[in-house]
């Protein structure tokens, strides 16, 4: 069920360990959040452009994880936690090349959430 959505500056292509992010990502959050790991999905888009603040060279990233809805607070924020510091441990800086992480933790509409597995 986790759906998650890691979006990041082409900049930092070479220095993200996005794979051993992901299965990282997924082992410790799976205890956490009750979901087996075979359910976790984790998807990377690399961003060709983007402007930041003043427009001086950076680069981001950003990770979206969706959870079924009815989850409280405090574990969306120890989710969110967990998240950017395995995030952080997987991104490597690049010289020159100030970058910026952010992380939400969103609800998925438990209702009309669908999944088949064939």
């Amino acid at each position: 069920m986790p759906q998650i959505t890691v979006e990041y500056s082409a900049g930092l292509a070479e220095s993200f360990d996005r794979r051993g992010f992901a299965l990282a990502l997924h082992q410790a959050l799976s205890p956490l959040v009750s979901s087996e790991l075979v359910d976790f999905k984790t998807r990377f888009r690399q961003i060709e452009e983007s402007v930041i603040g003043d427009g001086s060279p950076a680069a981001m990233a950003h990770v979206r994880v969706g959870l079924l809805s009815g989850r409280p607070v405090e574990l969306k924020q120890e989710v969110g936690r967990v998240a950017i510091g395995l995030a952080r441990d997987h991104l490597k800086p690049v010289e020159g090349l100030p970058a910026q992480l952010t992380l939400e933790v969103y609800d998925l509409d438990r209702e009309p959430y669908q999944k088949l597995v064939f």
